[in-house]
Protein backbone atom coordinates (compact mmCIF):
# COMPACT_ATOMS: atom_id res chain seq x y z
CA UNK A 1 0.00 0.00 0.00
CA UNK A 2 1.59 3.32 -1.03
CA UNK A 3 2.11 6.06 1.52
CA UNK A 4 -0.02 9.13 1.39
CA UNK A 5 1.76 12.42 0.67
CA UNK A 6 0.33 13.94 3.87
CA UNK A 7 2.45 11.63 6.13
CA UNK A 8 6.15 12.41 5.98
CA UNK A 9 8.65 10.34 7.87
CA UNK A 10 11.71 12.21 9.13
CA UNK A 11 14.95 10.34 9.37
CA UNK A 12 17.07 10.96 12.42
CA UNK A 13 20.84 10.98 12.48
CA UNK A 14 23.92 13.12 12.57
CA UNK A 15 24.97 15.49 9.82
CA UNK A 16 28.46 15.78 8.40
CA UNK A 17 29.01 19.09 10.20
CA UNK A 18 27.89 17.53 13.48
CA UNK A 19 30.19 14.58 12.92
CA UNK A 20 33.15 16.89 12.25
CA UNK A 21 32.36 18.98 15.33
CA UNK A 22 32.23 15.96 17.63
CA UNK A 23 35.35 14.52 15.99
CA UNK A 24 37.28 17.71 16.82
CA UNK A 25 35.96 17.72 20.41
CA UNK A 26 36.90 14.06 20.97
CA UNK A 27 40.36 14.60 19.41
CA UNK A 28 41.01 17.63 21.64
CA UNK A 29 39.95 15.77 24.79
CA UNK A 30 42.14 12.84 23.73
CA UNK A 31 45.21 15.06 23.26
CA UNK A 32 44.70 16.77 26.62
CA UNK A 33 44.23 13.41 28.36
CA UNK A 34 47.29 11.91 26.68
CA UNK A 35 49.44 14.81 27.88
CA UNK A 36 48.06 15.04 31.44
CA UNK A 37 47.84 11.36 32.43
CA UNK A 38 51.65 10.99 32.78
CA UNK A 39 51.74 13.94 35.20
CA UNK A 40 48.98 12.39 37.32
CA UNK A 41 50.91 9.10 37.39
CA UNK A 42 54.03 11.02 38.48
CA UNK A 43 52.06 12.67 41.32
CA UNK A 44 50.85 9.33 42.65
CA UNK A 45 54.38 7.92 42.37
CA UNK A 46 55.73 10.81 44.46
CA UNK A 47 52.94 10.31 47.00
CA UNK A 48 53.71 6.58 47.23
CA UNK A 49 57.44 7.27 47.73
CA UNK A 50 56.73 9.88 50.43
CA UNK A 51 54.43 7.46 52.28
CA UNK A 52 57.07 4.74 52.07
CA UNK A 53 59.66 7.12 53.55
CA UNK A 54 57.33 8.02 56.44
CA UNK A 55 56.81 4.33 57.24
CA UNK A 56 60.59 3.78 57.43
CA UNK A 57 60.71 6.72 59.93
CA UNK A 58 64.13 8.29 59.28
CA UNK A 59 65.50 10.28 62.21
CA UNK A 60 66.69 13.49 60.50
CA UNK A 61 65.64 15.78 57.66
CA UNK A 62 68.83 15.03 55.66
CA UNK A 63 68.03 11.31 56.01
CA UNK A 64 64.55 11.93 54.58
CA UNK A 65 66.02 13.86 51.64
CA UNK A 66 68.69 11.19 51.02
CA UNK A 67 66.05 8.45 51.03
CA UNK A 68 63.94 10.45 48.56
CA UNK A 69 66.98 10.86 46.28
CA UNK A 70 67.59 7.10 46.38
CA UNK A 71 63.93 6.42 45.56
CA UNK A 72 64.09 8.98 42.75
CA UNK A 73 66.97 7.06 41.16
CA UNK A 74 64.86 3.90 41.16
CA UNK A 75 61.56 5.54 40.15
CA UNK A 76 62.46 7.09 36.80
CA UNK A 77 59.04 8.74 36.55
CA UNK A 78 59.87 11.41 39.14
CA UNK A 79 61.22 14.50 37.38
CA UNK A 80 59.19 17.45 38.63
CA UNK A 81 60.36 17.58 42.23
CA UNK A 82 63.69 17.33 44.05
CA UNK A 83 64.50 16.27 47.59
CA UNK A 84 65.01 19.92 48.54
CA UNK A 85 61.36 20.66 47.67
CA UNK A 86 60.05 18.39 50.43
CA UNK A 87 58.76 20.05 53.61
CA UNK A 88 59.52 17.78 56.55
CA UNK A 89 57.79 18.37 59.90
CA UNK A 90 56.89 16.44 63.02
CA UNK A 91 53.38 16.46 64.45
CA UNK A 92 52.84 14.65 67.77
CA UNK A 93 56.11 12.73 67.28
CA UNK A 94 54.91 11.58 63.87
CA UNK A 95 56.84 12.45 60.73
CA UNK A 96 54.93 14.46 58.09
CA UNK A 97 56.25 15.12 54.60
CA UNK A 98 54.47 17.53 52.29
CA UNK A 99 55.24 18.73 48.79
CA UNK A 100 53.86 21.08 46.16
CA UNK A 101 54.87 21.76 42.57
CA UNK A 102 53.50 23.13 39.31
CA UNK A 103 53.47 21.23 36.05
CA UNK A 104 53.21 23.16 32.81
CA UNK A 105 52.07 21.16 29.78
CA UNK A 106 52.30 22.52 26.24
CA UNK A 107 49.10 21.74 24.36
CA UNK A 108 49.68 23.42 21.01
CA UNK A 109 51.37 26.63 19.89
CA UNK A 110 51.28 29.24 22.63
CA UNK A 111 48.63 27.37 24.66
CA UNK A 112 49.77 25.74 27.90
CA UNK A 113 47.96 23.92 30.68
CA UNK A 114 49.14 24.62 34.24
CA UNK A 115 48.41 21.99 36.89
CA UNK A 116 49.24 22.64 40.54
CA UNK A 117 49.97 19.48 42.49
CA UNK A 118 50.30 19.29 46.25
CA UNK A 119 50.21 16.42 48.68
CA UNK A 120 51.38 15.11 52.00
CA UNK A 121 52.09 11.82 53.67
CA UNK A 122 49.30 9.89 55.34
Amino acid sequence: MPRSPARKVHQGGISLVGLLFWGVVVAFVGVVAAKTVPTVIEYFTIKRVVNRIVVSNPSTVPAVRAEFDRAKQVEYGIESIAAGDLVVTKENDKLKISFAYDKQIELFGPVFLLIKYEGQSN
